[in-house]
């Protein structure tokens, strides 16, 4: 017959190896709350996890609870009353009945009644990472100095165990970290989708630092824009939201290039007053965002990592601000994919325009020159057709020039002439016939920035007047960019301008006109009609 000291000694050992079963944190952490509760008899026991700072729990881990009870009781506590003072002053703890201590917080509504406490901390290495909490024990009893020594002792050995679990997923995260690191590097070899890329970096760095949401945000103007998203489907009504960027911790990432750490999200986006808007994240609880860093795509950005709160979320910044480093580098990526292809679209447009140019420009010329000689050798009527068919081929060739200065367009820059087009074509409806253009030159290319609106303005102050004073049937319109100058030139048929009509309707086009160092030039008279001539530099 064995004495009870060697009891204690053979059950402290069997529960030492059962703890020691497996590597993973989870059921290591349920093992060692159910083995401490078989050794001391205790019928309710409980693990809690001290967050950084050992102010509150951020993981409460339940036995001989049902289900059934937790959920009528409500959410895990946090650390208050007895569980704060295990948690700021770790040491063995105890009592007769929970109630008599001068720090008892009290039991929620639907808590089952507990009396006899006993609560010791688990250490790895000099930190404490939690306690274990036991109650009511077997016949109503106190817990007893063995009770304290046995489940000290199995606090001790757990806290070794958790260390290597600890340490374990550690090694796990790292080598699945060079693993997803080349099947991304290996994607943005190719050609590849960025949203796609995106997704996949959100994706993986969520699998990597055991979270429950990987978000990739891009700043649009005064927007955070959610441009990857990956977690539960309650989130995916964020997919493509945009964020105000005046949130005070996002925006302190965003500003400040520093990776953030977030103890619980829920609790600082309730503290924040936007709880009723988000109610998802509720079940958020710690939370790592990272700055993308700057580079080529010229954006700012974060990436954002939120775990299930009370989930142990281990250390995994270094990790995150990696996952981080390889979405700037897709968006750097696909900048340089964007750039490489404007560069083929824009050798190929000067390739099209030089054949335009030297092959088709040159014979029709050619061919123009050789009816112009042709035109004194026939006779009356057919010099008629000559003529017609030489200023066909003039409008032709003023149509290929027109296009080849296109091509040199830029494509996602705004074309002055394609505005003019627009601009034109507004009056078309109010005129009843639309206007005659003439766009002669490298507009696009060649006219500055700042004269590109006095230009628009001059067009649309000379059309306007035409609809209101001219009775014109016709209308021409002729912007040309050569010989150091551009010219924007509207003439009509109709009636003239009045004196007054022309000191009130162009005085302010005057003035913006002399502040580019041009001229404004009306020319207004009953016979011939108007035309209004803007003139200005191209250089400096």
């Amino acid at each position: 017959m064995t004495s009870k000291g060697t009891w204690y000694d053979e059950a402290l050992l069997n529960a030492v190896v059962g703890i020691g079963a497996d590597l993973d944190l989870s059921s290591t952490l349920d093992r060692i709350v159910t083995a401490a509760c078989e050794l001391v008899g205790a019928r309710y026991g409980a693990l809690g996890v001290v967050g950084p700072g050992r102010k509150r729990l951020v993981r409460f881990i339940p036995h001989g609870v049902t289900a059934e009870e937790i959920a009528a009781i409500g959410a895990y506590p946090e650390g208050h009353g007895l569980l704060r003072l295990s948690t700021e002053h770790p040491g063995p703890l105890r009592l007769h009945d929970l109630a008599e201590h001068p720090q008892s917080f009290g039991f929620p509504p639907n808590h089952p009644p507990m009396r006899s406490f006993l609560g010791v901390p688990i250490r790895t290495r000099d930190h404490v990472f939690g306690n274990l909490y036991l109650t009511e024990k077997a016949d109503g009893a106190d817990f007893t100095e063995d009770d304290e020594r046995t489940v000290t002792a199995l606090a001790a050995a757990a806290g070794v165990v958790i260390d290597n679990a600890r340490l374990h997923a550690d090694t796990e995260r790292k080598r699945r970290w060079h693993q997803v690191t080349a099947e991304i590097t290996q994607m943005m070899l190719g050609d590849f989708d960025l949203p796609d890329a995106l997704r996949l970096i959100a994706r993986r760095a969520r699998e990597v630092s055991g979270s429950r949401l990987g978000v990739i945000l891009l700043a649009r103007g005064d927007d955070l824009v959610v441009e990857a998203f990956d977690g539960p489907a309650e989130f995916v009504r964020y997919a493509g939201r945009h964020l105000p960027a005046d949130v005070p911790w996002l925006g302190k990432v965003l500003r400040g290039d520093r990776l953030l750490e977030i103890e619980d999200l829920a609790q600082l986006v309730k503290e924040s007053g936007r709880l009723t808007e988000a109610p998802e994240l509720r079940s958020l609880g710690r939370t790592i965002v990272a700055p993308l860093p700057a580079g080529a795509h010229a954006t700012g950005g974060l990436l954002l990592v939120a775990a299930e709160r009370g989930a142990v979320l281990e250390e995994g910044t270094d990790l995150v601000q990696l996952f981080a480093d390889q979405a700037t580098l897709a968006l750097d990526r696909a900048q340089a994919q964007r750039d490489q292809s404007m560069i083929a679209v824009l050798e190929d447009r000067d390739r099209i325009a030089r054949d335009l140019h030297d092959l088709v420009i040159q014979r029709l010329f050619a061919t123009g020159l050789q009816l112009q000689g042709m035109h004194r050798m026939v006779s009356p009527d057919v010099q008629e057709r000559i003529g017609r068919a030489v200023s066909d081929i003039d409008a032709t060739i003023r149509d290929l020039r027109a296009a080849i200065f296109e091509l040199h367009h830029q494509p996602g820059r705004r074309s002055l002439r394609a505005d003019i087009q627009e601009l034109v074509a507004e009056y078309a409806e109010p005129l009843g016939f639309r206007p005659r253009l003439t766009c002669a030159g490298p507009l696009d290319t060649a006219v500055p920035v700042t004269v590109r609106p006095q230009i628009l303005a001059a067009i649309r102050e000379a059309l306007s007047n035409v609809v209101r004073h001219a009775e014109a049937t016709e209308v021409s319109v002729e912007v040309t960019a050569a010989h150091g100058e551009v010219v924007a030139r509207v003439a009509d048929n109709g009636i003239g301008l009045a004196a007054e009509q022309q000191q009130s309707g162009l005085r302010n086009l005057r003035e913006r006109a002399e502040t580019l160092g041009g001229t404004v030039r009306v020319d207004s008279s009953q016979s011939q009609g108007t035309v209004l001539e803007l003139r200005a530099p191209l250089g400096p």
